[in-house]
């Protein structure tokens, strides 16, 4: 793609709450940077639109979508690159399954996700749907590393307006449990790639009687990269989940933690494996009947219910079953919506720091509060959150109001590590050998498995690593305190921090290196004196602690500035986590009234006008993005945020501040005299005709909203519900 085709500023279109708030929001930005000849076009990232780029030949010219993705991939490559990306579902299977059945409804003849692909056919329209499954966008833009902290006009409103916690105890009853040994973190093995090395590879399965079977071919290694091969035991696995549910006291919830939206091959897995242990006698007693009516224990209880509804036997079997386990952690407990009803309704970013912040409470199936135990089987990052639980039983809960700032640096460039294992990811299917083979016949890396074992190899490459240190110190330079968190002790881990010393020495500083069970409570406790810390860390604890830190501090982490400066030199800039929304959705279309908070949207497109002044010199960009300053501040200092409840602002209402705000800051500048008479009338407008606006926006509230979808909006629909006020929409124009 020719960089002279590149627009000034590219939003993405994604999902849910983030997509609905869209609605309201972006024609506001695309009217107000056309007065200053600044162009904003969209990229569909969607779940549905990821769908349907996948299979052109299923549909008519009309219907067909462009492979967006795909596109933003190679912008995010080139140096004029400015995106903003909203947060987009990682589509776990349920999900995947539901946005399939809304397309064909639709009359979308897309089809069906193959359960088991036996056909030429069948294989290639099974290996399309899985390209959408998972983190299939965020390794495709991340071409840079991550650098996420909270907007200062944002820090200092948290501290003067302290969120709710819940109170801490020495005797908490709230625990973490993780596998004794066996897992991905114990049978780790790591290597750094060789000149001589370097080239193609490929990954092969020998079983037991020495046949061989290529799990992945066409491979290919570069000189500096990192190459890992691990395995976590599954009857090690089912022994600890075993022990776990035995072991429970009175008045604890059960409950396990994975992110099976993002670890899309192993943790479903490994979720199903907690559904079929948690209900091993009903499953053994019924084996025959759930066979046949397709159960997959990775599926999960939502799946399970469904498919024995109206069944007498299975019903009343089922809920004798589940009254004599342990009362389990509830994602719903007034609809009856279980920790183990969908893996992907507890992603361990989100869940952890939720059950942290109230006090080590989750809720159980009776609607009340309890202590929970929380089972995280692997050891990589359990140790930060049983840290992080062991500091508040000693420390009582984070005081909000003094407390430092926590920002992260995450080395995620070119699909690092874990979270680009996807391709390389395999559920073992006998016992064997898992040996990673280069051109040369050289066995580069090995493990020995067993039949239901789960097998992974990841990788990160040494430009990324490169350009993650020199991040680090830079941001750490600026912040005055960080550490890498990196365990010696752990294979991958050791390699990196080969790079990592002597880089440090070059550069003349001294930044501490510490495994992260140690680096926990040392940002802990320097957070707790007012100290502001740096934590620099790889890619899933830079996905952990971006929503970790910020929950206690911030209460939520959709406010987080989180900026990738992208290693050709564009900029991608993230709007915060979404992992609320869907029940931001439920709410609109139950009550009309949408709690999703656009500030972290706020803050990434005044980085994003203010990157374009740099960039590309447009100095009326900057003058956007110092105005969109200003907005924020007022937008937090006069509490228009959105709030829970219907008849209170929400989402719309605090567009039109923000919009207000933003002209207004415009109109009174005074390095650009015809900006200023460009929305001078409009900040007037809208001041004048406040009473009205507002009546308007809330002309919709409590009652239902209709979309017209879920995965795929109508955008007529979705434009009455979210831009209702006529009067606004002809000021904005």
């Amino acid at each position: 793609m020719a960089s002279t085709n590149i627009p000034d500023i590219i939003y993405t279109t994604v999902d849910e709450a983030p997509e609905i708030a869209s609605a309201s929001l972006l024609p506001i930005v695309r009217s107000f940077a056309n007065k200053a000849g600044i162009s904003v076009e969209t990229r569909n990232i969607s779940v549905a639109a990821r769908i349907l780029s996948q299979f052109p030949e299923y549909l008519t010219e009309a219907q067909r979508q462009s492979d967006d993705l795909a596109e933003l991939g190679d912008i995010v490559k080139l140096a004029e690159a400015n995106v903003i990306k909203l947060p987009n579902i990682s589509a776990s299977m349920p999900q995947l399954s539901a946005a399939i059945k809304e397309l064909q409804s639709k009359g979308y003849a897309i089809p069906d996700y193959p359960t088991s692909a036996d056909t030429a056919e069948e294989k290639s329209i099974q290996a399309r749907y899985d390209a959408v499954k998972g983190s299939a966008v965020n390794p495709v833009l991340r071409e840079g590393n991550s650098d996420r902290r909270s907007a200062k006009a944002v820090k200092e409103y948290a501290k003067a307006n302290p969120h709710s916690m819940g109170e801490w105890t020495a005797d908490s009853k709230t625990t973490v449990a993780s596998m004794a040994g066996n897992d991905f973190y114990a049978n780790e093995k790591s290597t750094t790639i060789t000149a001589a090395q370097a080239g193609a590879a490929k990954i092969v399965f020998t079983d037991a009687a020495g046949t061989e079977t290529v799990l992945k071919d066409n491979l290919k290694y570069i000189e500096g990269e990192i190459v890992d091969a691990t395995y976590l035991s599954v009857k090690e696995l089912r022994k600890f989940i075993k022990a776990e549910i035995a072991s429970m006291e009175p008045g604890v919830l059960f409950s396990v933690h994975l992110k099976a939206t993002m670890m899309k091959v192993s943790d479903p897995i490994i979720f199903g494996h907690f559904v079929s242990v948690y209900l091993e006698d009903f499953i053994a007693k019924h084996s025959a009947k759930l066979a046949e009516l397709g159960f997959n224990p990775n599926q999960g209880l939502g799946d399970l219910e469904a498919k024995i509804a109206g069944n007498a036997e299975l019903e009343a079997d089922y809920k004798a079953a589940m009254a004599a386990q342990p009362a389990m952690y509830m994602v719903n407990s007034d609809k009856g919506i279980t920790n183990l009803h969908v893996s992907s309704d507890v992603i361990i970013d989100a869940s952890m720091p939720a059950v942290i912040r109230a006090g080590g409470i989750g809720w159980g199936p009776d609607g009340k509060a309890a202590p929970t135990k929380c089972c995280i089987p692997d050891n990589c990052y359990a140790p930060v959150y049983d840290e992080t639980i062991n500091f508040f039983k000693a420390n009582g809960k984070l005081d909000v109001t003094t407390c430092g700032a926590v920002s992260n640096v995450g080395l995620m460039a070119q699909k690092a590590e874990e979270y680009g294992s996807h391709p390389t990811t395999f559920e073992m299917k006998a016992d064997g050998v898992v040996r990673i083979v280069l051109a040369s016949g050289e066995v580069l890396l090995e493990n020995t498995v067993e039949a239901g074992d789960i097998w992974r190899s990841a990788t990160v490459k040494k430009l990324p690593i490169e350009d993650w240190i020199r991040l680090a110190i830079r941001r750490v330079k600026a912040t005055g305190l960080g550490a890498f968190w990196l365990d010696a002790n752990r294979a991958h881990d050791a390699e990196l921090i080969k790079y990592v010393e002597p880089a440090l020495k070059a550069a003349g500083i001294e930044i501490p290196v510490m495994a992260p069970r140690e680096a926990t409570r040392w940002t802990l406790e320097n957070m707790v004196a007012g100290k502001d810390v740096v934590t620099i860390t790889g890619n899933v604890l830079r996905d952990y602690l971006t929503d970790l830190f910020p929950i206690l501090e911030l209460g939520t982490s959709a406010k987080m500035l989180s900026i990738v400066s992208l290693m050709q030199g564009g900029g991608l800039f993230e709007t915060g986590a979404g992992g609320t929304a869907p029940k931001h959705v439920q709410q609109v279309l139950e009550e009309g009234h949408l709690r999703w908070d656009s500030l972290g949207e706020f803050c990434a497109l005044g980085e994003s006008f203010s990157f374009l002044a740099d960039q590309r010199g447009n100095a009326k960009a900057g003058l956007y993005g110092a105005a969109i300053d200003t907005a924020i501040q007022k937008v937090l200092n006069e509490g228009r945020s959105p709030q829970g409840r219907v008849g209170k602002d929400d989402n719309r209402t605090s567009h039109y501040w923000f919009a207000r705000y933003w002209a207004q800051a415009l109109a009174e500048q005074t390095q650009d005299a015809d900006l200023a008479a460009a929305f001078a009338p409009i900040a007037t407008a809208m001041a004048d005709n406040e009473a009205t606006i507002l009546a308007e926006l809330f002309s919709v509230s409590g009652k239902p909203g209709d979309l017209g979808g879920y995965y795929l909006l109508d955008p007529a629909k979705t434009a009455a519900v979210m831009r209702p006020s006529a009067t606004l929409n002809a000021i904005i124009g």
